[in-house]
C-alpha cells in the first residue's frame, strides 16, 4: 500500500470538542474531561499501521516527558474495524498496555473527528495552544520505515518546546507521512 501525505489543516484552526469511546476504561470521554487548559497533542494513530508501529516506543518517551511539562496528549483511532478488526476497541487496550501508553486512546468510530480535522493517514500529529489553536501540525519527524533516518520526534518536539518557552513555532512544517485512514 503506498504512503499517504497528511492534510495541512490551517494554523490557527480552533479545536473543536468531542466525546469518544475509551475502550481501557469502558466509557466515553470528552475533550473537556480528558484537557482543560493545558496545550495538547492530538493525534491520530492505529495498531497496525507501520509507520506508528516504527515511531511508537519514541512516542510514548515523548509523551511520558511531555505530560509533565503540562503538555496534554490523546491518542485516536479512526479506523474501519469491520475491514481491520486488528483496530478494534479489544485491541486497542491491548496496544495501549503493551506500550504503557501514558495518554487516552479513543476510538472514533464514526470517524466524524478524522473528518473534522481532515486527518488522512497514521500517524497524524496536531499541536494546540492552550487557547486551542493549532500551532503545529504534521510528522512526528524525518523517519520512516526503511529510510534510516533517526526516530527522535524532531519536528514535534521542537514545536512543543517552542511552545513551552514562548518562542515562535517554524511555520515551516512538513506533512506526516503513513498510511491512509481506512475509510468506511
Amino acid at each position: 500500500m503506498p504512503a499517504l501525505e497528511s492534510n495541512m489543516l490551517d494554523l490557527g484552526t480552533k479545536l473543536i470538542d468531542f466525546t469518544l469511546y475509551n475502550p481501557l476504561i469502558n466509557t466515553d470521554q470528552s475533550l473537556y474531561e480528558l484537557n482543560k487548559n493545558r496545550p495538547l497533542v492530538l493525534m491520530f494513530i492505529c495498531n497496525h499501521c507501520p509507520y506508528v508501529i516504527h515511531i511508537n516506543k519514541k512516542l510514548v518517551e515523548t509523551a511520558k516527558c511531555y505530560i509533565d511539562k503540562g503538555i496534554d496528549f490523546i491518542a485516536i483511532n479512526s479506523n474501519d474495524v469491520e475491514k481491520y478488526p486488528e483496530d478494534s476497541p479489544v485491541k486497542m487496550i491491548e496496544r495501549a498496555k503493551e506500550l504503557d501508553y501514558p495518554f487516552p486512546y479513543l476510538f472514533d468510530e464514526s470517524q466524524e473527528l478524522a473528518k473534522a480535522f481532515r486527518a488522512a493517514c497514521t500517524p497524524d500529529f496536531y499541536l494546540f495552544n492552550s487557547n486551542k489553536e493549532l500551532v503545529y501540525r504534521g510528522r512526528f519527524d524525518a523517519s520512516t520505515p526503511g529510510n534510516s533516518k533517526p526516530i527522535n520526534g524532531a519536528d514535534l518536539i521542537n514545536a512543543i518546546e517552542s511552545l513551552i518557552n514562548n518562542k515562535e513555532i517554524d511555520e515551516q512544517q512538513y506533512p506526516s507521512i503513513g498510511c491512509s485512514i481506512k475509510w468506511k
